[in-house]
């Protein structure tokens, strides 16, 4: 008879019968498949008293009347389970021990194996906290060291600024000397390298020049040592990771040689790089997700609080480092949509409790990781206050709180004759420029842009409109300009007028173009432009005829013969445009959009006095906000030119079988080379398991739709969860730790894949500690055709 577990929802402690035939009257007995129903998962806190009963075959109406008796019946015995340990209401026991079956040939049918609905199922997973032998922490204390080895050995043997060590210890320097700068990254991973660079002793006085030699008062060997440890650490990573997703011992040897033994990883871990960071906190996300989804029965408990916190915390992190981050942020993502919809099919859940999930991943897996990446965006403005080149980047109201910056000298109030710069309101908003280039398409006439850097070309006068006498800059009678002034703008250097005309904008076709047209005595009515005050930052919205103040007042321009608005939405021109951001006159009033809206930034005019020399206030969230969008607009503009060939591009479809590598610095046979890519057998072997475990699994899910019963739930688990880790982002897995091959088989495969992948690793260890001397010289290397090592 099938094993039945009593549950009373008012008994104090639960209520066990076994009922096990002593003397069976066959060694045969019919299989009672279960319906869909007969198992749903629990959790040990709030469903530990649940009723988990088989049903009989009579409840399952399966069709065996076409069956013969042999594919019917199994040769089923048992074994009395011992309850030595066992306690009633202990959570850390989910039902009392069930009897062990054996016997069970051809893998389907026994009792535990006969609830179908296992690829769905859930089972408690085993105990994540179990001791093991002390030896066994000897493994991954070993591979540490050996990679701490292979991490530093000879890692200051090129005295030069390798690949893109000239952008972050650049970065590094603006750090140490506080002056703000721009780029497209976040600034957790440059501010980590920079604290290197302070614990090393660094000064900042290095400009990190591609190629250049280091001078002996940078301590470059000391900054990569230390980075490198982010990326020993990977390899201990990987080893408790895959102890968390139950792999076998030889499976996490496996797991820590093919860290260990990458080329790639090694590499980019031994140079003044964020590529190490990244991994790192890749690594720990992965590892936080293993350790909460370990702990699913168990929730709300204080290691479930902390393991999903933790994973929160590494999410805000390898985010805050770079946005490429984000790929393994939306694998926690599929996880806990994955997680909270099983939970939504469990009906025993209280709703109450299910919000109680959904708040809890609200919190920490989204709250949390944000304040991470917000906190990093504070510390790096209390950091860089001192006036650098990325200054031009920022609002004008933040550039004028910069130490060094003399906006808060400008004139005050704004007049006729003044020489000005306009600032574009909108997030990641650039300078109003022109340059002697023309519009290759449309009127041809000269370029009008947004860039984002400080230049005379962003330079612009003041002047009336034509049809009023001409500006007499010695007149003691200053014209202050107001809301609803008519004004020309003339471009500095080339004396060209801002100008608008009913053409097509080179990219935004349905807006006009802005274009640069005329001088000091030629142009026209399209020239005009008529000032609207739009509020002022400090003094608020006023009506009337407000005077305009630098940095503070928002205007708008409205072309007086178009009546479209001036206006730069951070749309990039191509290449004949210098990847600047496009300028055009709006069509339609929207007074509220801020591309359309304008400050004045720079100031020039020496009849009238100079600003107080106060602190504006420029809110955090307002500038926080305004460089992540201008990180963004840069980060689009960095698209590959197609009509170029870019030695360096590659595709996404080449990455897994190794169908490039990148030479990381100069290739002169007097020069220490090296070279990016991957361990092949590793990045092959990988691949094509990824490929597999898609056969196997097509192969498992069409023989449940047949009725065959391979796994149980918890063997399903563990099938399914480390593959899904894997397909979503997860680097070098074996599928599953559960073969069925004779145990010396095992050692055989197990030792091959080991001597394979530290061979190749020692036929390719010269691109990575570096290769000296005539390159020829160094033959075998390349395996495929489109390795340009040669």
């Amino acid at each position: 008879m099938p094993l039945r577990r009593h549950h009373s929802p008012t008994s104090t402690s639960a209520q066990i019968a076994l009922d096990i035939p002593s003397s069976p009257t066959s060694s045969y007995e019919e299989i009672p498949y279960g319906n869909h129903n007969s198992y749903t998962s629990q959790s040990s806190q709030h469903y530990s008293d649940s009723i988990n009963q088989y049903p009989s075959l009579d409840d399952v109406h399966l069709p065996l009347h076409n069956m013969e008796t042999e594919s019917r019946r199994r040769n089923v015995g048992f074994e009395q389970p011992s309850t030595a340990g066992w306690v009633p209401g202990n959570p850390r026991y989910d039902s009392y021990p069930t009897p062990h079956y054996f016997n069970d040939v051809d893998g389907k049918g026994v009792y535990e194996k006969a609830r179908v609905g296992y690829a769905t199922g859930k089972l408690p997973p085993r105990q994540t906290k179990e001791r093991e032998p002390w030896y066994h922490q000897w493994a991954p204390m070993a591979y540490t060291i050996v990679s701490i080895w292979s991490r530093i050995y000879a890692i200051g043997f090129s005295p030069y600024v390798i690949w893109d060590e000239a952008h972050f210890g650049k970065f590094a320097s603006h750090y140490l000397k506080r002056e703000f700068y721009f780029d497209v990254h976040p600034p957790l991973g440059k501010m980590l390298v920079a604290f290197v660079g302070l614990v090393s002793g660094y000064d900042g006085s290095f400009e990190f020049k591609s190629g250049e030699q280091y001078p002996s008062n940078v301590p470059y060997i000391s900054m990569r040592v230390l980075l490198s440890f982010f990326g020993v650490a990977m390899v201990p990573l990987g080893w408790y990771t895959a102890k968390e997703l139950h792999f076998s011992m030889r499976a996490r040897h496996l797991v820590a040689c093919m860290v260990l033994f990458d080329l790639s990883w090694l590499t980019i871990s031994r140079f003044i790089l964020l590529d190490s960071l990244l991994l790192f906190f890749t690594c720990t996300t992965v590892y936080f997700l293993t350790k909460f989804h370990n702990q699913q029965y168990r929730s709300f408990s204080e290691d479930w609080w902390l393991w999903l916190a933790m994973t929160g915390l590494s999410i805000g992190c390898v985010t805050s480092v770079k946005w490429i981050g984000l790929f393994v942020t939306a694998l926690v993502g599929v996880y806990t949509i994955e997680d909270l919809w099983d939970k939504f099919g469990d009906l025993r859940m209280p709703v109450r409790i299910y919000i109680k999930h959904w708040l809890a991943r609200i919190l920490c897996l989204i709250i949390l990781p944000l304040i991470v990446y917000v906190i990093t965006f504070k510390i790096h403005f209390l950091i860089l206050n001192h006036s650098g080149p990325g200054d031009a980047q920022m609002s004008s109201l933040f550039q004028a709180n910069l130490e060094g910056n003399d906006f808060a000298r400008n004139p005050l109030e704004v007049a006729f004759g003044s020489q000005i710069s306009l600032k574009n309101a909108g997030y990641g908003g650039g300078l109003l420029h022109s340059h002697v280039q023309t519009f290759p398409v449309g009127s041809l006439q000269q370029q009008v842009t947004c860039y984002h850097y400080k230049d005379d070309n962003n330079k612009w006068t003041v002047l009336p409109p034509w049809d009023e006498p001409r500006l007499d800059i010695n007149s003691p009678e200053i014209r202050y300009l107001t809301d609803k002034s008519i004004i020309r703008l003339q471009h500095g250097p080339t004396t060209r007028m801002l100008h608008s005309h009913s053409m097509p904008a080179p990219i935004t076709k349905h807006e006009n173009e802005v274009s640069g047209y005329g001088n000091d005595t030629v142009g026209d009515q399209n020239d005009h432009w008529q000032v609207e005050i739009v509020d002022d930052l400090v003094r608020k919205k006023r009506g009337g005829n407000d005077v305009v103040h630098s940095l503070t007042t928002r205007v708008r321009f409205r072309h007086v013969a178009l009546g479209c608005y001036l206006k730069a939405q951070n749309v990039v021109l191509p290449g004949w445009g210098f990847k600047q951001t496009e300028v055009s006159c709006d069509k339609q009033n929207q007074p509220d959009n801020p591309h359309t809206q304008w400050n004045i930034e720079g100031h020039w005019n020496d009849r009238l006095p100079p600003g107080e020399a106060k602190q504006y206030h420029s809110p955090f969230l307002r500038d926080f906000w305004h460089l992540n969008v201008a990180m963004m607009t840069s980060n689009n503009a960095l698209i590959p030119d197609p009509d170029k060939y870019d030695v360096l591009a590659s595709t996404p479809s080449q990455w897994p079988w190794l169908n490039v590598g990148l030479r990381m610095c100069g290739w002169g046979d007097n020069q220490t080379k090296y070279y990016l890519m991957g361990n092949p057998v590793i990045w092959w072997g990988t691949t094509a398991s990824l490929i597999i475990f898609l056969l196997v699994l097509g192969i498992y899910i069409l023989r449940a739709h047949r009725k065959y019963v391979d796994m149980d739930p918890e063997e399903w688990q563990q099938f399914l969860h480390p593959g899904k880790i894997a397909l979503y982002g997860w680097y070098h897995l074996v599928l599953s730790q559960r073969r069925r091959f004779h145990e010396l088989t095992k050692v055989i495969v197990f030792t091959t894949c080991l001597v394979t992948i530290l061979g190749v690793f020692w036929w390719f260890h010269k691109v990575s500690y570096g290769i000296e001397g005539p390159v020829g010289e160094t033959w075998g290397l390349q395996w495929r055709k489109n390795w340009n090592i040669y």
